[in-house]
């Protein structure tokens, strides 16, 4: 009997804008390649950048918000497995999945640690180190409590891990780590890359609804590329992203070599011809999408720990990590400028796709840990008593609020 996925979307994926996107179709095939029948559920709008699920055979579902349609919706669906894309969702839905379908496996997408994210961002602001005061942050116990509820939550990254199990002694049985997926014939193409020669200019990406994005872009415009450009005046920056807003594209300046160029649906086309890609990212969590893009295309990264973190474990990392604003600016005069260096850089990259992002592997570990929920799902549970106490909790206060909401809207 084919099993039934039912995954509630926060958003409709967005592959070609946001590397959440391109995570959550990563997803999508890997339960696929296990034969489930999928159906995607958002109360989300779509966008003219929304994937088209319908096709991968995927059957697409419109639901609302604090509203008791969805009971009988997901009765009809009946599915074997819930997967939420974020934490939001599993707070509006879970208690309905968990009502309406008991015997569902739940798991949590987290995308990457939203409370992680906060943490740091907190502390950038009052400029201090990131502390367990910052980490105990009102999103950190929404997130730690969505977690609970569920029964197993996908971590993007090792170094999430590690913060979740060492600082907030998380339970370790309830995570289960897989990183963006990466399948052999990624790194078949890498000999018919453009080399050091044929490229030119730097690259930097983000989707720009995101604040650390945002944030990165004003740091490199203001602290680091006025040194870049000094020392290679002919260089210019170009800037890629989806949802550009006015106080993104105001900063476009061809005098200075810092040119805003927006969307672009095929990300490679221009990463694989650029010379070094910049991340100064300051905050942020889980894995950066565009170092995974930068990787795949050999083009060498400098980068803050913040946007290398969880990529390279102990492998030599495809460029330069530093968290000094002039000396980031010198680690990318010398990528630019040093033949040796750069190749060197861009083999390292796809080393590490190749040793820690293996499809393949992925896949099986995740098989397996799947098919140990199916087996051991009442004695999972069992073990789980704050995650039963939380789940409790919730029905008594997120179910009657929601009802509140759904006869006021009458």
């Amino acid at each position: 009997m084919i099993k039934q996925l039912l995954i509630i979307g926060f958003v409709w994926p967005e592959p070609t804008s946001s590397a959440a996107g391109e995570r959550m179709l990563q997803l999508i095939e890997l339960f696929q390649s296990f034969n489930y029948n999928l159906h995607f559920a958002s109360a989300a709008n779509s966008s003219d950048k929304t994937f088209d699920l319908k096709s991968k055979g995927i059957k697409k579902h419109s639901i609302a918000l604090n509203h008791s349609s969805f009971d009988e919706f997901i009765l009809q669906i009946n599915p074997d497995v819930v997967l939420f894309d974020r934490f939001m969702t599993e707070e509006q839905y879970g208690w309905r999945v968990a009502e309406q379908c008991p015997n569902a496996i739940r798991i949590l997408d987290t995308e990457d640690f939203h409370g992680l994210r906060k943490a740091r961002e907190q502390a950038l602001k009052a400029k201090v180190e990131v502390s367990i005061k910052h980490l105990q942050n009102d999103t950190t116990k929404r997130e730690l409590a969505s977690m609970y509820r569920c029964d197993l939550s996908l971590i993007i990254s090792e170094a999430e891990i590690e913060v979740l199990r060492n600082q907030l002694h998380f339970e370790a049985d309830l995570l289960h780590y897989i990183p963006f997926l990466i399948s052999p014939q990624n790194l078949l193409h890498s000999n018919k890359l453009p080399k050091y020669s044929e490229r030119q200019h730097f690259i930097t990406v983000g989707n720009f609804r995101h604040p650390p994005n945002y944030d990165a872009l004003l740091y490199l415009k203001q602290e680091i590329w006025p040194f870049i450009r000094e020392q290679l005046p002919e260089a210019e920056l170009h800037v890629y992203g989806a949802y550009e807003s006015q106080k993104v594209t105001q900063l476009h300046n061809e005098k200075e070599g810092f040119l805003i160029k927006g969307y672009v649906e095929d990300i490679h086309a221009v990463m694989k011809n650029a010379k070094v890609c910049l991340a100064p990212l300051r905050f942020g969590a889980g894995l950066k999408g565009k170092i995974v893009d930068a990787l795949t295309n050999g083009t060498p990264c400098v980068m803050t720990p913040i946007a290398a973190e969880g990529m390279f474990g102990e492998l030599l990392p495809n460029g330069f990590i530093n968290d000094d604003a002039l000396g980031f600016a010198k680690n990318a005069v010398d990528l630019y400028t040093s033949t040796d260096l750069w190749e060197q850089s861009s083999k390292n990259g796809f080393i590490s796709l190749k040793l820690r992002f293996d499809k393949a592997e992925h896949t099986r570990t995740f098989k397996k840990a799947l098919q140990h929920l199916e087996d051991n799902l009442e004695t999972h549970r069992q073990q789980n008593f704050i995650g039963q106490m939380l789940q409790h909790q919730t029905l008594q206060s997120t179910k009657y609020m929601s009802k509140w909401i759904e006869e006021k809207n009458r």
